[in-house]
């Protein structure tokens, strides 16, 4: 119904009779000698917040979240009060969290932890559907992937959270707030790059997107080395600045701007009786589709070469008539990502996270340009609203300054 309604108006998706509602809540005590508590600097506005407030995301995921809950899992935060076994952060430190719940969070003892856990990959923690022996305020901890749609654990969107010192990781004193509070979408770009190797770096990379994990992947891409040519699809002028900004060599609108780019590859058009127009010769052979919608995986795959990897981004959700033949007929590979975990970078292994923070450092680059409005947490109804409307009110990233 919400659905249906939302399309006349955004009150029953995030407005006065809808189920979001600024309220106080008492404050958690730390689970353990282990729990942090953070006071909230920024928390992000992401793109599967509003899919889930607006209901176009899939319901497969619902088993693995636990509502009631605060919602925000992009956070920048400032330590405010340390359990007694932790010693890596201070009281007054910045920093950025690892916002997916693992077997340690969850409070299982090494033994028990899944397969993901162990290995480093916990935003795919085989333990998200069940209970855990952690008590938060007297109750076992509850089911979830990730924290911000978490019953135990509040998310950003609040002046305060707790987190388990294994999630934590120190901000720089060079970094901006702003920048610094786009860790977590960057290190989805980050964890897809350090994933999917260069196999033809004479070969152009092709980027659908304009949102900031399609910005955080064009990022990634030099920032880890990649010196070829990098085509990115966006729709807006402002988007194209920041592409450009991001380290984009090539700038092409979704339409014919984007076919002659597949032109260029060396690719033939061929026009089948019925259907859109498939190609021969060229393509790209890496995609990376960080929309996730219909339109953009038909293209990815028409626009790849044969033996193709696309990396899939976006939160691709039930998506209706959707040609799979270049798949097998062109034995191409689509793989997706999410989250972040423990990669192997320049000889060492480190989570995504440190090794997003240096190359921050590093390079310079000014992703806080991805920053378009920030608004204070008593507007929250308004900052949905413009991190829905992005043609509207030319937003890339939106952020609540509890």
């Amino acid at each position: 119904m919400a659905k249906s309604l939302g399309r006349v108006t955004e009150s029953v998706l995030f407005g006065a009779v809808s189920g979001v509602k600024l309220v106080d809540h008492p404050p958690l005590e730390l689970p353990g000698p282990e729990w942090v508590r953070l006071e909230v600097v920024f928390a992000g506005i992401c793109g599967t917040d509003i899919g889930n407030l607006t209901y176009s995301a899939s319901p497969a995921m619902e088993p693995f979240g636990s509502f009631p809950a605060v919602l925000g899992h992009e956070i920048l935060g400032r330590v405010a009060e340390v359990g007694a076994h932790v010693d890596q952060v201070q009281v007054g430190q910045r920093v950025t969290v690892d916002p997916f719940i693992h077997c340690q969070v969850r409070g299982f003892k090494r033994a028990e932890w899944c397969d993901s856990c162990c290995v480093g990959w916990n935003a795919t923690c085989q333990k998200a559907g069940e209970e855990g022996p952690t008590q938060v305020a007297g109750q076992s901890f509850a089911p979830g992937t990730i924290q911000g749609y978490h019953r135990s654990m509040p998310g950003g969107w609040g002046q305060e959270v707790i987190v388990h010192r294994s999630q934590l990781f120190p901000v720089d004193e060079s970094l901006e707030d702003r920048t610094a509070a786009l860790m977590e979408p960057l290190a989805i770009g980050m964890h897809a790059v350090l994933n999917t190797p260069i196999v033809d770096p004479g070969a152009p990379v092709l980027v659908l997107g304009s949102g900031p994990i399609a910005m955080g992947a064009i990022w990634a891409l030099r920032a880890t080395g990649f010196e070829g040519e990098i085509v990115s699809q966006v729709k807006r002028e402002h988007e194209r600045r920041l592409a450009r900004t991001m380290g984009a060599s090539t700038l092409v609108s979704p339409g014919d701007e984007a076919r002659q780019a597949m032109i260029d590859t060396g690719a033939s058009a061929y026009m089948p009786l019925v259907g859109d127009e498939v190609y021969a010769d060229g393509g790209f052979p890496l995609i990376f589709d960080c929309v996730g919608s219909r339109q953009t995986l038909a293209q990815s795959l028409r626009y790849a070469r044969p033996r193709a990897r696309i990396v899939m981004l976006g939160c691709a959700a039930e998506l209706k008539k959707i040609d799979l033949t270049f798949v097998w007929a062109r034995e191409i590979e689509v793989k997706g990502f999410t989250g972040y975990g423990l990669e192997h970078f320049r000889g060492e292994a480190r989570h995504t996270f440190d090794i997003t923070h240096d190359l921050l450092v590093e390079t310079r680059t000014p992703v806080a340009d991805m920053v378009t409005h920030v608004f204070p947490l008593t507007e929250f109804r308004r900052a949905l609203s413009v991190a829905a409307n992005r043609r509207k009110w030319k937003s890339v990233k939106v952020l609540l300054e509890p």
